[in-house]
């Protein structure tokens, strides 16, 4: 089993920064992409970024620039860092890991961006 737990979330003003971190454990693979997507209520989940283990990065177009995804192997972690956050940025934000044919999902941490 896998478990994934998120943190760094939490209330910012607009323009300003935050990062949030998900730590893996359990029986992580070598070959594996760790995701970040966020939820609005009443909105579709949507992927926020995307690396590999072996440091490819995918970014959705709203964040680009802005967002900058990256990783620890070692410590099996995730992290997410957020500049020039914006009102829209307002979400859950949860982790994804996938590895083989299965995926993990950690329980989610709020980031609320004020105007």
């Amino acid at each position: 089993q896998v478990q994934l737990v998120e943190s760094g979330g939490g209330l910012v003003q607009a323009g300003g920064s935050l990062r949030l971190s998900c730590a893996a454990s359990g029986s992580i693979f070598s070959i594996n992409t760790m995701d970040w997507y966020r939820q609005d209520p009443g909105k579709q989940r949507e992927l926020v970024a995307s690396i590999t283990s072996g440091g490819t990065t995918v970014y959705a177009e709203a964040v680009k620039g802005r967002f900058t995804i990256s990783r620890d192997n070692a410590k099996n972690t995730v992290y997410l860092q957020m500049s020039s956050l914006k009102p829209e940025d307002t979400a859950v934000y949860y982790c994804r890991l996938r590895q083989r044919i299965y995926e993990y999902w950690g329980q989610g941490t709020q980031v609320t961006v004020s105007s």
